[in-house]
């Protein structure tokens, strides 16, 4: 029963996408730089490429069983799809946003009929309804951040990740309607025809993304220092312990967190572990 993952074609999801499917052992092969169609590794998977922003509807629809696009998109089309892993990445805020010139300090200084310029008009109208302000909307393509400068919003509703386009335009956030991120979607009946396959391939995933903030940290510690290196690094399960033969020492191994590396490294040096080792994690499965 053959699986259909529907992934962007071009942009900057593109190759984050294709490197976490070759990271997780999925991978893409026999693809053409037009072709729509790739080959996995998994015999019952197949790729197929297409924009971004048509990957809800395509999994919606059924012409895809699995999807990855942004969760602004999924909200925005409105299909019937399920959200099932976030890859933790293609991270950013839907915001509204106000010339740092206008009187518009935040939601509630708006009043009805004010312009709105978006290229989310779905999201942005609901939000407006929600708080009971009447608009005039107005839907871009692109480049939303200048409509103010020329008369054509008193508002905006778009993404932001860093902040820093719309401060160069001038723009400052007045409220946040959602964060987003890329996600794994299925459609909601191939998964229960094909829940234990998307499972697999899920778990696949969430492995590479469980394991990207870790590392393995080895090293020797002397016997009697083990109670206290054990209290500086429990690892996901405690450290694991053995004796390194023809010595009084430990072998310990432990995975940590990524950003507390550093700080472990120097706590375990000064009570006197040696030859440390710190060791890449491709995979954790849970």
């Amino acid at each position: 029963m053959t699986l259909k993952l529907a992934v962007p074609n071009k942009g900057r999801l593109h190759e984050p996408i294709v490197d976490l499917l070759k990271s997780s052992g999925i991978g893409v092969i026999d693809r053409g730089a037009r072709q729509l169609f790739a080959r996995t590794n998994i015999p019952e998977l197949e790729i197929i490429f297409v924009r971004t922003q048509d990957i809800p509807s395509m999994v919606s629809s059924g012409a895809a069983d699995l999807g990855v696009t942004g969760h602004d998109l999924v909200l925005e089309s409105g299909a019937d799809v399920k959200e099932l892993l976030d890859l933790d990445f293609g991270k950013a805020k839907m915001v509204v946003a106000a010339h740092e010139s206008s009187s518009i300090e935040s939601i509630e200084d708006v009043e009805d009929e004010v312009k709105v310029a978006s290229e989310f008009p779905n999201v942005t109208r609901q939000y407006f309804e929600e708080k009971g302000i009447e608009i005039n909307l107005s839907e871009v393509s692109g480049a939303t951040e200048i409509t103010p400068f020329i008369g054509m919003a008193d508002l905006i509703v778009d993404l932001t990740s860093t902040g820093i386009t719309l401060r160069t335009h001038g723009l400052e956030v007045v409220d946040t309607l959602f964060e987003t991120s890329v996600r794994l979607i299925a459609n909601p009946q191939s998964l229960e025809t094909k829940g234990k396959r998307i499972e697999e391939i899920k778990r696949a995933l969430e492995s590479v993304i469980q394991a990207k903030p870790r590392k393995l940290l080895i090293m020797n510690v002397p016997e009697e220092k083990i109670s206290k290196i054990k209290e500086i690094m429990p690892g996901m399960s405690g450290p694991t312990v053995s004796k390194v033969e023809g010595t009084d020492m430990l072998a310990v191994q432990s995975v940590v967190q990524a950003k507390e590396v550093y700080e472990v490294i120097n706590k375990v040096k000064a009570i006197g572990a040696q030859d440390i080792l710190v060791v890449p994690i491709e995979r954790v499965v849970m």
